[in-house]
């Protein structure tokens, strides 16, 4: 059966890593302006404050790793209070050496490994959106391992660097979604809807068979559920119902196939559940805001 954390990550095709050292020492604070794109930390030593954007402030200490699908606003900070000096990660230079806060002479009271990279799926949007928008995991070494070897291979030209970062950079998003939190704190998406175990059948089952065409009736029975339960259910944990997920997977894919594979539309439309061409074309239409076949060729 189809795993839909791994298509999902896959499907995201993260790439185009960077990493960097930062340290702080002293009195420092920095705010960091919207970037976007999934940012990255974990932390070598000491402890520090995080505040993002819409999210409760908190505590990082030595073995926390921290994962921002998105990036929204944030701000870091050191025990003492300071005004926090602005950043805009769109338009500051790549630090060449290690990026200090505060004092630039004193021993550091904090010391991270961070990084970010881009989502090279052009269904990024919607797939983000049913991650945890923060991403606090403490005392996980794999994590800690993985971020050291992503490190060291964006500091290194060798040959097939790219391919190599791709690779350990989608273990480092598994890695930290199957680490995270599931419980009933977990915002609704992606997460909570896998923690659900009778969720999880019906979402495996969408995820093998995109083609098939589904009933909620017959989706509720993969999940041992009545009709009404299971909508409700669904709803509730993954953040939407289930005929819209199922939906909204059929575009992400077809976006891909059309895309990365180049198929002619009445292939793509068989593939993701529509008896016809036009009918796929219809639906593509209003839930994308291109035909298939302009936005293939805008691809």
């Amino acid at each position: 059966m189809n795993d839909p954390l791994a298509e999902v990550i896959a499907l995201l095709q993260p790439r185009a890593v960077f990493s960097k050292a930062i340290s702080g020492a002293g009195r420092w604070a920095v705010r960091y302006a919207d970037f976007g794109h999934p940012s990255f930390c974990v932390v070598l030593q000491g402890s520090c404050q995080l505040a993002v954007d819409g999210q409760d402030a908190i505590t990082l200490m030595a073995g926390d790793f921290v994962l921002l699908p998105a990036t929204p606003g944030f701000t870091m900070c050191g025990a003492e209070p300071a005004a926090p000096r602005f950043i805009d990660p769109k338009t500051a230079p790549a630090p060449t050496t290690e990026l200090r806060h505060g004092d630039p002479d004193g021993p550091p009271d904090v010391r991270l490994l961070g990084g970010y990279f881009v989502f090279g799926s052009p269904d990024a949007a919607l797939l983000v959106s049913l991650l945890p928008a923060l991403m606090h995991v403490r005392g996980v070494e794999h994590l800690q391992a993985l971020v050291q070897l992503v490190s060291q291979e964006s500091a290194a030209d060798r040959p097939g660097r790219e391919l190599v970062l791709a690779r350990l950079v989608e273990l480092l998003l598994i890695e930290a979604l199957r680490s995270s939190s599931t419980g009933d704190e977990t915002p609704p998406g992606l997460l909570r809807g896998l923690a659900d175990v009778r969720i999880r059948e019906a979402m495996r089952h969408m995820h093998a068979s995109p083609a098939r065409p589904w009933t909620m009736a017959q989706l509720a029975q993969t999940a041992a559920l009545s009709r009404s339960a299971f909508y409700e259910r669904f709803a509730r944990a993954v953040g939407m119902p289930p005929m819209e997920y199922l939906l909204a997977w059929r575009m992400a894919l077809a976006k891909g196939l059309l895309r990365e594979q180049g198929l002619a539309i009445a292939e793509v439309a068989e593939r993701v559940g529509y008896g016809s061409a036009s009918t796929f074309s219809t639906a593509f239409s209003r839930h994308v805001g291109l035909a298939p076949g302009r936005y293939a060729r805008a691809g």
